[in-house]
């Protein structure tokens, strides 16, 4: 078995298939999750575990699932087969039917090459690196094969999906959904499971492109955080005349949206549209948004009521401070967006996305109406490799130590005419900046002002 020990990630599983790790991996796997759960303070003992599995439409996913199902069955657990599904319906399907917990296989919007693992416990509680994969990392390089006396049973979940639609639709008045015309790129990959029956269950005229499963992505990534990646889309909306586009990415967690004259929605809009649709519904309650600058989410959350409450970025230590702080509904600025539901805290683009068209149901041109959340100017995210990432924060708190500062997830600098955060990638020797003004010109200047003292 060879294990590229990069693989381990703050989040996740990941890396390039036959090359970083092979399907003996997966194996192991299975056999350390069933140690990890046995250690936590909630198994029983008296009953067996039962531990979903799913997998994306990657060309080597099928022999990764396999061998993932020998491993936890040879620990003694029981395995919910869920075959083909998007990572949110198998959240969904370990919190509805109140698995033990659950892994899926998928490098979500990585290259054909890749594959991995996302790991949970009951209620889709995520996995992180300080939660758990660091255990698992140090149970597999030993080859620990620890085999339960009895091995477990595999049966099949096929009404995941059905049921999490369902729930989406139940949150949702689809009577004030209008038919409106939308274009939809899954990108050949998962996130169509899920949207074919949405959009069935709506009044809406749908134009499906990139619409067969492929692993091996014939049109483009399934990354719609990349704008290359969502060219096709724009031009499939304007040619279509068309209201609204929709992408999804690899695994069908994040969702990105184009309006009507083929311009990506920033995700800070969507997030603070989404959080005032959100306080519509539950007045008052708190509202999470990540540290990359995005202030049209926190105006929207403050003018609407809401409780704006600053996260780290990294969808796993979203959902980890989401439960520890009980945040109702949060949004990361890559396109996750989350929500405490009935079957736990996770994404749901289903319901963002039945949101969402509600609200653009009552304008007529949904570019015109965004235009007056287009207040702020942003760089971009821009990354710079460093070989000292504290040597940057140092000097950065030194120089806007008059800012209002905190060190969340790396430091965050908040002026009147424009705030920053610089933050280090958690498996490169590189510095992320975002930064956002209240024009394009201190926006200019103040960027280059802050890669110049990063250089």
């Amino acid at each position: 078995m060879n294990i590229n020990p990069e693989i381990f990630k703050a989040y996740d599983i990941r890396g390039i298939y036959k090359k970083d790790f092979d399907d003996e991996f997966s194996y192991f796997l299975g056999l350390a999750f069933i140690q990890l759960r046995k250690n936590d303070p909630d198994y029983s003992p008296t009953k067996k575990l039962r531990i979903a599995v799913a997998k994306d439409m990657r060309l080597s996913s099928p022999a990764l699932k396999e061998n993932l199902i020998r491993g936890l069955i040879a620990g003694g657990a029981d395995v919910i087969d869920l075959d083909l599904a998007a990572t949110p319906t198998f959240y969904f399907a370990v919190g509805k039917y109140n698995y033990d917990g659950g892994i899926m296989v998928s490098a979500s919007h990585n290259p054909k090459e890749w594959n991995g693992f996302k790991i949970v416990r009951a209620k889709g509680v995520p996995v992180s690196g300080e939660t758990g994969i660091n255990f698992l990392k140090e149970i597999i390089l030993a080859k620990k094969e620890l085999l339960a006396e009895i091995p477990g049973e595999i049966t099949k979940n096929a009404g995941a999906l059905k049921d999490s639609i369902n729930y989406a639709l139940s949150l949702s008045n689809i009577k004030k959904i209008k038919k409106l015309k939308i274009v939809i790129d899954p990108a050949n990959s998962m996130g169509l499971s899920y949207l074919r029956p949405l959009m069935a269950a709506l009044p809406c005229e749908t134009i499906f492109i990139n619409s067969e499963l492929d692993g091996s992505f014939p049109a483009h990534e399934a990354d719609p955080l990349k704008e290359e990646n969502l060219s096709q889309l724009k031009k499939e909306v304007i040619s279509q005349k068309a209201d609204l586009g929709i992408a999804t990415d690899g695994d069908g967690d994040r969702v990105f949206f184009v309006d009507n004259r083929g311009t990506t929605i920033p995700p800070a809009i969507v997030r603070g549209l989404l959080s005032k649709l959100f306080l519509q519904d539950k007045p008052g309650v708190k509202i999470g948004y990540d540290v990359r600058p995005g202030k049209i989410t926190v105006d929207l959350i403050t003018e609407n009521g809401g409780l704006p409450v600053a996260t780290r970025v990294g969808h796993s230590l979203i959902k980890e401070q989401m439960l520890k702080e009980e945040i109702y509904f949060a949004g990361e600025s890559s396109g996750h967006f989350f929500l405490q539901g009935i079957a736990g805290c996770f994404e749901y683009p289903e319901i963002m996305i039945l949101k969402l068209l509600t609200e653009f149901s009552g304008v007529s041109d949904i570019a015109a109406y965004l235009e007056k959340y287009k207040k702020y100017y942003h760089s971009g995210e821009i990354n710079r490799d460093v070989a000292d990432k504290e040597s940057v924060f140092q000097k950065i708190s030194e120089k806007y130590a008059d800012g209002r500062i905190n060190f969340l997830d790396g430091i965050t600098v908040e002026y009147s005419d424009f705030w920053f955060n610089v933050r280090g990638s958690n498996t490169e020797a590189k510095i992320r900046l975002n930064l956002e003004a209240i024009n394009e010109d201190t926006m200019i200047q103040k960027r280059d002002e802050i890669l110049k003292l990063i250089k």
